[in-house]
């Protein structure tokens, strides 16, 4: 009997090792308490919905439809290295971000992003550089800049501890911990003409990463607009995955404020109940109507847009957009008036366009003294009047003038050249360069001027103002160009491969493939003109 006693003894202790050990663990849950601790210290008491994600893929391919259907194009963007600050985060940020734009603009092409510098003073040198004398190398209209600004470590942390043993022969510890850090990011941008903020376009999210003491499960929590997104993290991402979300996230806000799009619809977040959206909506809309023209000009676009109006965009009242907002008020359920206020705008973001049923005919600008103009809410002074030209009978053929400033027809190399298009009536006109190597690029409109429509009245000089140069190549290959006119704005109807992206080449082989286009688009009821680019 003796002889067996330490063998039973080590059956008894290693039995009741087991059993405490598998009681503590009912004792020692950390992981829901630091949960609980953070979810109160980061959004208080209120109760919120959580999704759980896997990334903001679903949220880019949202944006990508919406920059389509909002008529959003030709944006170019800088991005400066994104930096961190806290230099705990090892990851290449500014990648994320190209990434995370390249995939919100597979369709649409709306956005391109140019990778360049560390560092203001490399930006400021790159747009110097920027002036040279091709159609390509054109100054983007915005820089994005900002940095990993925040990551706080153990904000909130659990451990405990249980232990057991039987000397000499067994001991037995269990451990069981969790933590929380919080990774936050800035981001801001600039436009490119003085490089300020501009005001309102910034994104400042942070993510709650849960570590527990295991050490290969981590979860990480995005909180937006009364939304919470949950994401389960593997060892091998760890919180580079987590700020991979964090960016996507700031993509999709940044974006959506730029291009005055409503991103909170790609988050899941509900603009009439939530208090955050209803500011911002409100802030763009003060912003936007401090000079009116911007304000104006929005909804002559989205109205052209939508088929309710048939005019210049140029921020100037007439009887056109007065008759196009009236029609797109009593079509939404709103009081059929010529106003533009707050709750129009409100309901213009928030209205699902695809349940709006386009008119039988725009309403279209004659050109004539407008006897009304569209009254803003609050009221201010009277705008000044667009300018009047002849109005132009409907029925007119419509026939396209292409030419050189000075009617020159061979340029040297590297020569500035000027061109001056006119329709014989108001027209849309669209104008594409085939270059030395046989690409074909659109080049108006563009993204200085977005407007497609031009007067009979008033020749469309290229470049004009526009930031962009036109030259003569310099092995002095003869370049074409090709501008066509249209009756009406057909750009939506174009395939995306003819629109592309401004001064980028198009997939289009031929201008014989870009003239198809635009017939299959406008029923053959369009005009073209060709000029010759030659070599002296």
């Amino acid at each position: 009997m003796k002889a067996l006693m330490p063998s039973f003894l080590r059956r008894v202790g290693l039995a009741a090792a087991i059993a405490g050990a598998v009681a503590g663990c009912s004792t020692m849950e950390v992981t829901k308490q630091t949960v609980e601790q953070t979810s109160v210290a980061r959004v208080g008491p209120e109760q919120t919905p959580f999704r759980t994600i896997t990334g903001f893929s679903s949220a880019l391919r949202c944006m990508d439809n919406m920059m389509i259907d909002y008529g959003v194009r030709d944006v170019t963007m800088l991005v400066e290295d994104i930096l961190d600050q806290t230099k705990k985060v090892n990851a290449g940020t500014r990648d994320m971000l190209i990434t995370a734009v390249s995939d919100m603009t597979r369709r649409s092409r709306a956005i391109r992003v140019v990778a360049f510098g560390r560092d203001a003073t490399n930006v400021i040198s790159f747009l110097a550089s920027a002036q040279r004398q091709s159609a390509y190398e054109v100054i983007p209209q915005f820089d994005i800049k900002g940095s990993v600004s925040q990551f706080d470590e153990n904000v909130i942390r659990n451990q405990k501890d249980a232990g057991i043993g039987f000397q000499p022969f067994i001991n037995l510890g269990i451990s069981r911990d969790a933590a929380s850090n919080v990774l936050g990011i800035d981001l801001s941008v600039l436009t490119t003409d003085d490089m300020s903020i501009l005001s309102g376009v910034t994104s400042r999210n942070s993510v709650v990463i849960l570590k527990t003491g295991k050490g290969l499960d981590a979860d990480a929590a995005y909180h937006k607009f009364g939304v919470s997104f949950s994401m389960s993290l593997s060892k091998s991402e760890g919180q580079a995955q987590a700020l991979r979300g964090l960016v996507e996230l700031a993509v999709v806000e940044l974006m959506g404020k730029l291009t005055k799009t409503p991103y909170w619809r790609c988050l899941g977040a509900d603009a009439n109940t939530n208090e955050e959206i209803k500011l911002e909506i409100s802030d763009w809309f003060y912003a936007m109507s401090v000079s009116r023209i911007e304000l104006i000009g929005y909804f002559q676009n989205q109205m052209r847009r939508r088929g309710f109006y048939e005019g210049p965009i140029d921020g100037q009242f007439n009887p056109a957009i007065d008759e196009a907002i009236a029609n797109y008020r009593a079509a939404i359920g709103m009081s059929k008036e010529a106003l533009i206020d707050e709750a129009l705008f409100k309901a213009y973001l928030n209205t699902d366009q695809t349940t709006i049923s386009r008119p039988e005919k725009p309403a279209v600008f004659a050109a004539k003294p407008p006897a009304q103009q569209v009254a803003l809410a609050p009221q201010s002074p009277t705008s000044p009047q667009a300018p009047s030209v002849p109005a132009q009978p409907d029925n007119q053929a419509l026939r396209l003038s292409l030419s050189s400033a000075n009617n020159q027809t061979r340029f040297a190399r590297g020569e500035p050249i000027s061109l001056l298009v006119q329709p014989t009536r108001d027209a849309h006109v669209y104008c594409f360069l085939q270059d030395e190597n046989a690409k074909i690029i659109r080049f108006y409109p563009n993204r200085f001027a977005k407007d497609s429509l031009v007067s009979a009245a008033k020749p469309l000089a290229l470049p004009g103002r526009m930031r962009f140069q036109l030259v003569m190549n310099s092995k002095g290959v003869t370049e074409t160009i090709s501008c066509f006119a249209t009756p009406r704005d057909v750009m939506a109807q174009l395939p995306n491969n003819i629109v592309g992206t401004d001064f980028e080449p198009v997939s289009a082989n031929s201008m014989e493939q870009i003239r198809a286009a635009f017939v299959n688009a406008t029923g053959g009821a369009l005009a073209q003109e060709t000029f010759h680019v030659q070599a002296r």
